[in-house]
């Protein structure tokens, strides 16, 4: 039977009418007249501008929209003592971070650029230039770290010193109406590698098998992203990287505009229905705000896309507690960027510490490691605890270094056997501050390090974001260790609340992947994995047995 074409977007997004924006300047355009039409001609310069002040925007400010989730999960009876005191955090540091000195994160991300314009709009034609400059030079004169790393063989490589390259994507847009439109996203490592793509078949197309998938799928997030969680979940995609993309820009909420139903042509669309009995599914996990309770996310997006019918990718994207994205576009009338808050203050409620999380035990780093594992072995896991005196900072690199000298024969250095290890790295040090933004990096990727260490006698009180492998348990009770979850997020708040001194010890040439020793204060943590073998997230793993979604 013969059939009549018919086009369809596979996002078919409605006309935005909710964002508001704040004009960045009127100069670098133009309206000009040809051919009959109207162009909009945009001058590189303004490029590079909006670029600019874009990444400025979203290293320090949030949406309102987060910003008054988190009040949520404070004003909530039903939320955990950790909730409450995770997101009273996040608060307080979006305060800091509004001040425009400290980023929110110290892994001030991979910057990301998105942009669609209509064919009545006239540039250069070095548009990934023009906005790489404005990248360029929001890294250079900010307090932001420079994480991309060139390869410069197959196996070395070396920091770029600017963060570039950025992540640039630009596309054409139906109309005429002049306009330039984008999406800028700052995405920090822990967030980005929590993407995760699935290659199932139509069988998942069950709301039983669909939620026994999801149970487990969401689990094993885990905390190392920095909850509570923007999640997204799409199923479907005409390709694994048409999945994936979609899944990242719903989990920034770009894709909110999408339609509520489908239909024969293959649109995508939002099963809002399904978004909220995921959300109900993801605050039974127990895992709550990082340390125990029910706000594992603030919200989900649930989108399904079209497939062919022999693939069906499942993609699985967060949006972090650094939730950093802003809209943009370039009209006749100038520049102009979302509207994020300025003054978070105004979330923050009036309450008092011990409203907000169960006892904190205090622990005093500056007596012998023997007397500080004797304290923490009295606490069962889940303690929050207030850190104060010396820690010693490694990550990655410093770890490899380490692991090399034991390998030769070489002792563990005495730091660690000394001081506990807090995995971290800073950004750059503003002037009149000890460091720059100073929050942990994910545990799990020193998991490998830790049984060797341990048995060196090194690292046996570790201090980092997320959760650990079961193996760093078994090291843990073999060797009368510990493993201590600070808060994922308030990095800006750990600098200029808790840091008060830092110097190299170790590896200055590698930067913010040296070895350094600070002193902190009232540094804020909990007991996630002790030295009698118990694992807090261990609690949290297990799927639910008999569990299906409504359709």
């Amino acid at each position: 039977m013969p059939t009549t074409f018919q086009y369809t977007d596979v996002l078919p997004l409605a006309k935005d009418n909710h964002t508001e924006y704040r004009l960045v300047s009127p100069d670098g355009v133009s309206v000009v007249e040809a051919a009959g039409r109207t162009f909009l001609q945009v001058e590189p310069s303004a490029l590079t501008l909006l670029a600019k002040e874009a990444i400025r925007d979203i290293q320090h400010l949030l949406r309102p929209s987060h910003l008054a989730q988190l009040r949520a999960i404070v004003d909530d009876p039903e939320a955990s003592g950790n909730d409450r005191f995770v997101a009273m955090d996040l608060l307080r540091n979006a305060c800091i971070a509004a001040g425009g000195v400290l980023p929110m994160c110290q892994d001030t991300g991979t910057a990301i650029v998105m942009g669609k314009r209509t064919e009545s709009v006239l540039t250069g034609g070095t548009d990934e230039e023009a906005l790489s400059r404005g990248i360029f030079d929001a890294y250079q004169e900010l307090n932001l770290r420079y994480s991309q790393m060139a390869p410069v063989t197959f196996w070395d490589e070396r920091n770029t010193g600017t963060n570039l390259p950025a992540q640039i994507d630009l596309f054409t847009a139906p109309g005429t109406e002049p306009k330039y439109e984008f999406l800028f996203m700052a995405k920090g490592g822990g967030s980005a590698n929590k993407t995760f793509l699935y290659q199932e078949t139509k069988a998942l197309l069950n709301p039983s098998r669909l939620a026994r998938f999801l149970d487990e799928k969401l689990r094993s997030l885990g905390t190392a992203a920095c909850p509570p969680y923007h999640l997204a979940v799409v199923v479907g995609g005409l390709s694994a990287e048409q999945n994936l993309k979609v899944a990242k820009l719903a989990s920034a909420r770009y894709l909110d505009g999408l339609p509520t139903e489908g239909s024969a042509l293959g649109h995508a669309f939002r099963d809002v229905d399904l978004e909220q009995q995921v959300l109900e599914l993801t605050r039974d996990f127990g895992i709550g705000a990082q340390f125990g309770g029910k706000y594992f996310c603030h919200d989900v997006r649930v989108i399904r896309l079209p497939r062919h019918g022999a693939s069906c990718p499942v993609g699985i994207a967060v949006s972090c507690s650094a939730d950093r994205q802003a809209k943009a576009k370039i009209t006749p009338e100038g520049l102009f960027l979302e509207q994020l808050e300025r003054d978070p203050a105004h979330f923050l409620p009036d309450v008092r510490g011990e409203e907000l999380s169960d006892e904190v035990v205090r622990i005093d780093l500056n007596r012998p490691m023997a007397e500080i594992r004797e304290a923490l072995s009295k606490l069962p896991v889940k303690t929050r605890v207030s850190l104060t005196g010396p820690l010693v900072v490694a990550r990655d690199i410093a770890h490899a270094k380490i692991k090399e000298r034991l390998d030769a024969g070489e002792p563990v250095p005495q730091y660690l056997k000394d001081h506990p290890v807090y995995y971290a790295g800073p950004a750059k040090t503003p002037e009149g501050y000890a460091s720059g933004s100073f929050g942990p990096t994910t545990a799990g990727r020193m998991d490998s390090y830790v049984e060797q260490f341990q048995a060196a006698g090194g690292s046996l009180v570790m201090l980092a974001k997320g959760n650990r492998s079961r193996q760093v348990t078994q090291a843990c009770q073999a060797h009368g260790g510990f493993y201590l979850g600070s808060i994922g997020g308030p990095a800006a708040r750990l600098a200029q609340d808790c840091i008060r001194k830092v110097e190299v010890l170790e590896y200055p040439e590698l930067g913010m992947e040296a070895v350094w020793r600070i002193e902190v204060e009232d540094f804020p943590a909990f007991v996630v994995v002790d030295d009698k073998g118990n694992d807090f997230f261990a609690e949290t793993s297990a799927p639910t047995l008999q569990i299906s979604f409504r359709k």
